[in-house]
């Protein structure tokens, strides 16, 4: 790879340019980005401090890379969805900070039916070929593994991991903590600190490892177990279980959050165990 030797725009903050790359003077740039070999960013692009742009990455559209972020060579931010019914309206993608996005990853803006933003929070690590649709949100520390992809309007929680090669519905939810398995093709919502598995994937338990990395106390494990439990895994209708689960452990912070991800709205329905 060449090395930045010198700058292609007028900048300020020690912010690099390789004399190859693109960039459009009405781009913002923050103090000490880099853009590498034959990059291209649009007019509309905001890149806050710190950022880099390896080679050969595009950036485009209504656009905001957070401070210290890493795209690699090849992926493409906050260009057109593939979406039929979108027609240029100036909609939004947003990548936090520190997040690092790998070789041939795709990350599309939002629709005007839709959020009208594409996120991505902050700390995430999106493996190559990753996938993240129009209207997506993203939290924070998520960790989306190789070739993972996504419909539009998927919503992930802080701290989940997304496995290699898995596939996500359009609408579905996937909670805070929860764990992807590889190659799942995931039709339904999944609870925080779920863990799912399979074509098409089913509810397999707890995110237990998750859990102990995050450092939750064992009490608090063990609480979310047995309301696991009383939910997925013993006789009778579902409502019924919800009930008494809500009345036995509703008080659990945990499973207080696994029961108003339940309640929220919910346009694919439950993954249930088996």
């Amino acid at each position: 790879m060449d090395t930045i030797t010198e700058m292609r725009l007028p900048r300020t903050g020690g912010t690099t340019i390789h004399p190859s790359a693109l960039v459009d003077p009405a781009a913002i740039l923050g103090r000490d980005v880099r853009i590498g070999p034959f990059c291209t960013v649009g007019p509309d692009v905001v890149i806050d401090d710190g950022a880099e742009l390896v080679s050969h990455v595009v950036v485009d559209g209504h656009t905001r890379i957070g401070a210290g972020v890493i795209l690699f060579p090849f992926c493409t931010v906050g260009l057109a969805p593939q979406d039929l019914k979108y027609d240029g309206e100036p909609t939004r993608c947003e990548i936090g900070a520190r997040t690092r996005v790998r070789e041939h990853c795709t990350i599309h803006r939002g629709t005007a039916t839709g959020r009208g933003v594409t996120s991505v929070g902050a700390d995430c690590m999106l493996m190559a070929v990753a996938h993240v649709a129009h209207d997506c949100r993203v939290g924070n520390n998520v960790i989306i593994a190789n070739n993972a992809v996504m419909g539009g309007h998927v919503s992930i929680g802080d701290h989940a991991v997304i496995g290699g090669s898995a596939a996500i519905h359009q609408y579905v939810r996937i909670g805070r903590a929860a764990m992807i398995g590889g190659v799942s093709g995931v039709e339904g919502d999944v609870i925080p600190f779920g863990s799912v598995i399979g074509n098409r994937a089913r509810l397999a338990g707890l995110n237990v490892v998750g859990l102990k990395r995050r450092g939750f106390e064992k009490t608090a494990i063990m609480g979310l177990r047995a309301a696991f439990k009383m939910l997925f895994k013993d006789e009778g209708v579902f409502a019924a279980r919800l009930a008494e689960t809500r009345a036995a452990f509703g008080a659990d912070p945990l499973v207080a959050e696994v029961l108003a991800f339940i309640d929220g709205e919910s346009h694919r329905g439950l993954i249930r165990a088996e």
